[in-house]
């Protein structure tokens, strides 16, 4: 099992997870916060195309996830998945007009589903958005959570995460660079409120109730261009591992991330 970011960050969002059993393989994409043309050249840097995908999955209905997933989808005849609330959101654009209903499917907190290779199981996550869902994918001996939006981190966030072999983290912000920043100050509420962002000290202290012997990689992921850096992610995230900072890897908006395998 192996997963990677193409992209994250407030500029577009979209994560790869496969699984393989034996002659099988399962690719799945979870958001697809890019247009058609990005997202096809993005999978391409990472080995892949659409006609790989195996199924999409939406976390919540804002822009920097959604993207180009409906004509994706429709294109390429993939199934998707998301809640009732998110798709209730999504299906007031006209993206939606024409979208084949026959691809959609319908998931909510605490669903397990099998994708193939892949069983999903999902998690609700305080964000200000409509039922908006994260995921954790496993192949029966690996498990990887993926989670890039969420406002703190909720005694259920935490139990849905737990053993889990990777981690792709929403590091979005460090509080004193956005505090201090020109952002108004209805922005800042809701980047810090309950329902908007995790701060770098809120991922790590995420990470730490997560924290397990067989943890092999964490990933830093939706940082925010003007009120975080890398060099501070990591540095949170290294200060539980126990690492050094430049161990810790850090999903960009331009590149992603590599891949990162789950022995």
């Amino acid at each position: 099992m192996r997963f990677c970011s193409l992209g994250s960050g407030s500029g577009g969002n979209a994560s790869l997870v496969e699984a393989s059993q034996g002659i099988t393989r399962t690719l799945l994409l979870i958001d697809c916060g890019f247009s058609l043309r990005e997202l096809t050249r993005r999978l391409a840097r990472a080995g892949s195309s659409p006609a790989e995908l195996d199924a999409i999955f939406i976390t919540h209905e804002h822009g920097d996830h959604t993207g180009c997933a409906l004509g994706l989808a429709q294109r390429y005849r993939i199934p998707l998945w998301t809640s009732r609330g998110t798709w209730r959101a999504i299906s007031q654009s006209a993206a939606a007009t024409d979208f084949d209903l026959r691809l959609l499917h319908l998931i909510k907190d605490g669903d397990c589903t099998e994708l193939g290779d892949i069983q999903i199981s999902t998690f609700a996550v305080p964000h200000d958005a409509n039922e908006p869902l994260h995921l954790r994918c496993a192949d029966g001996r690996r498990a990887v959570g993926v989670i890039t939006d969420l406002g703190h981190p909720c005694p259920s966030v935490v139990q849905a995460l737990q053993a889990c072999h990777g981690l792709l983290l929403e590091c979005n912000h460090d509080e004193a660079m956005l505090r201090a920043s020109s952002y108004p100050a209805g922005l800042k509420r809701r980047i810090l409120g309950s329902h908007g962002h995790l701060s770098n000290e809120a991922a790590a202290e995420l990470l730490r109730q997560c924290l397990h012997s067989g943890l092999e990689h964490v990933v830093a992921a939706h940082l925010s261009e003007r009120n975080n850096s890398p060099a501070l992610a990591a540095a949170a995230l290294a200060a539980v591992l126990g690492c050094q900072n430049d161990e810790i890897p850090v999903a960009n908006q331009a590149d992603g991330s590599a891949w990162f395998e789950l022995a």
